[in-house]
């Protein structure tokens, strides 16, 4: 009967230790941004994103850029977007400085059959009322790729590229802004 009673008691202290070391792996391993959400920028509620600056020659690729910042704000759920510059408690700013295009992939014909569309941008992100600076990358850069075809539909396919790149951009940077590096 001792017998029964130590295998009985080894067995219960076993699937002690295991219950106890799933819980630690449970409770440790969860993702979080740094700093957890709402210490990343303590106040800071309400966020709007500011026209973007287009120093380059692609119309409407600050409306395109902004259109992407502003859906990764609500999106992400860490901050309201506001309305207007007044209400908010930070202002996202950005500054397209380039947007280049080169040849990725050539056809037969020695024509471009894939290309790769490059933004280079500044973007900040500020607190309105004391104007500091809580994240910004002075040279911010992204890509996408297109396929080249038809005069019509590889205008389509570029603006097409540009959005995603746009989209892109946005994510990586709201996730970069959010881990505050």
């Amino acid at each position: 009967m001792n017998v029964g009673k130590g295998n009985i008691s080894a067995w219960n202290m076993r699937n002690g230790v295991l219950m106890f070391l799933s819980a630690l792996l449970l409770t440790g391993c969860g993702y979080h941004l740094v700093g957890g959400r709402g210490t990343f920028a303590p106040g800071v509620r309400t966020v709007f994103v500011d026209v973007f600056t287009n120093n380059t020659s692609e119309a409407n690729a600050d409306s395109i850029f902004r259109i992407a910042f502003n859906n990764q704000v609500v999106q992400n759920g860490h901050f309201k977007l506001a309305p207007g510059p007044e209400e908010a408690d930070a202002i996202l700013r950005g500054t397209i400085l380039s947007l280049q295009s080169s040849s990725l992939a050539y056809q037969t014909t020695n024509l471009s059959a894939e290309n790769r569309m490059t933004v280079t941008m500044q973007i900040s992100f500020e607190e309105r009322a004391s104007g500091r600076v809580l994240w910004s990358d002075g040279a911010y850069t992204g890509t996408g790729d297109y396929r080249v075809t038809t005069v019509g539909a590889t205008e389509t396919s570029r603006r097409d590229a540009l959005v995603k790149l746009a989209n892109d951009t946005a994510e990586r940077a709201y996730r970069l802004m959010m881990s505050d590096f």
